[in-house]
């Protein structure tokens, strides 16, 4: 259990929010050094709370409060420099992330890296695709979650991967080699994974190839819970290819 504490001007961004009682609000908050809090916000509702036009996604912040991290009070929240203005085709990946790490960060575990790698992702996507820095935010979290993926070696020999062959990707296991990648749709070139694995994703190839083992890697680890934000995004995608 938390100890009690008081937290001065703690950078956050805020992943959720939910009404409670009648002028007020319970705040999901993604923090650089206390991992992830759910905090009260008492007065958030009302019409002339300044706190009305702060709490939003994607604002950087600076937040204070009182009381333990999982259920104490919000007492003071800025903005940490400008917001992240994400474009409408973006607005879904910023919810993803959110979503994410709603769905697999423990309460109150620190995760500095992830919390750069969270605001780095979403400044890109305010400037453009951002694609890249996505993908960087996936491998981040994995490895922060102890999920790190193991691509430089094929699961069942160990023995290092060769650049021109080709591989399977199972989560919980790695890659392993096929015997005969003609027509296989699955299979992935070893150039691409060694790619995937040291972060080097500027090629459309490793990126498109990090694009499918991170999916199969966050499916693995969510367990069968669905991502709303996912849900969204492929029925959006379904309606521009009707069009």
């Amino acid at each position: 259990m938390s100890a009690p504490r008081r937290v001065s001007l703690e950078r956050a961004f805020l992943l959720h929010h939910r009404p409670w009682s009648d002028t007020s609000r319970i705040l999901d908050l993604m923090t650089r050094s206390h991992g992830r809090v759910t905090l009260f916000a008492r007065g958030a509702r009302r019409p002339g709370s300044p706190l009305r036009a702060v709490l939003q996604p994607f604002v950087p912040l600076l937040v204070s409060w009182t009381g333990r991290a999982d259920g104490g009070t919000l007492t003071a929240a800025e903005c940490d420099g400008a917001p992240n203005r994400l474009p409408p085709p973006q607005l879904m990946s910023g919810f993803y992330m959110n979503e994410l790490l709603l769905q697999l960060l423990p309460r109150e575990d620190c995760h500095d890296r992830l919390f750069d790698a969270y605001a780095s992702a979403l400044e890109q996507l305010a400037s453009g695709p951002g694609q890249r820095a996505l993908r960087v935010f996936e491998l981040v979290l994995l490895e922060e979650l102890g999920y790190g993926l193991e691509l430089d070696r094929e699961a069942a020999s160990g023995a290092p991967l060769d650049p021109d062959r080709y591989y399977h990707f199972q989560p919980g296991r790695g890659a392993l080699a096929v015997h005969d990648a003609a027509g296989d749709a699955e299979a992935i070139q070893g150039r691409d994974l060694l790619a995937v694995c040291g972060g080097e994703l500027d090629q459309p190839a490793a990126l498109a190839a990090a694009r499918r083992i991170l999916r199969a890697a966050i499916g693995h680890c969510l367990e069968g819970r669905g991502l709303h934000s996912r849900e969204v995004m492929l029925a959006m995608r379904r309606r521009e290819q009707g069009a």
